[in-house]
């Protein structure tokens, strides 16, 4: 029988430096990631701003409170968006995560049309506050992977704000 392989640790990444609106909205995410964690929820936050400025969507994990798995803050802010902004609209917004965006989330914002995102703490750094346990672990691919695939263009700007991105984690997780 072969030997198992594992994937050694993927290598942190250096944190990305953001201008003053970036940061500014970044921020508006991590404060929703306090108000999730305050409700009970794991803590995440997401932010839409369209390119005039324009808050288009705000979200947070609700999965705790409403016990719907596919809760999770981006996807949140993604719903909200989609019954009344329009494609093009959305194209030009940039969603705001307090973290980066799942495998889940990355498919919702890849399948919404918005092609920038800012995020906070990055997944290598959230799986030191997850740990082992089987029911915090996730799925061990980037975000970053996923737009890739995508036939159109997604920046995806991050880990930014990194310390600010994970107090909202520190003595959440079970270790």
């Amino acid at each position: 029988m072969p030997a198992l392989m594992t994937a050694s640790p993927a290598p942190l990444e250096e944190a990305t430096l953001v201008d003053d609106t970036d940061g500014t909205y970044l921020r508006q995410a991590i404060a929703w990631s306090r108000t999730a964690r305050a409700r009970g929820n794991r803590p995440f936050g997401a932010v839409v701003i369209g390119a005039d400025g324009e808050l288009l969507a705000e979200a947070y994990c609700n999965t705790t409170e409403t016990g719907d798995c596919t809760g999770h803050a981006e996807t949140n802010a993604v719903r909200q968006l989609s019954p009344i902004v329009g494609r093009e609209a959305l194209a030009q917004a940039t969603l705001y995560s307090s973290a980066e965006p799942c495998v889940m989330c990355a498919g919702a914002i890849f399948w919404s049309g918005i092609r920038r995102v800012v995020f906070g703490i990055d997944a290598v750094r959230l799986r030191a506050f997850r740990g082992e346990r089987a029911e915090q672990r996730d799925a061990a691919l980037s975000c970053r992977d996923v737009f890739a695939a995508s036939p159109h263009p997604i920046e995806c700007i991050g880990p930014a704000m990194i310390e600010e991105a994970r107090a909202p984690h520190v003595g959440f997780w079970k270790v």
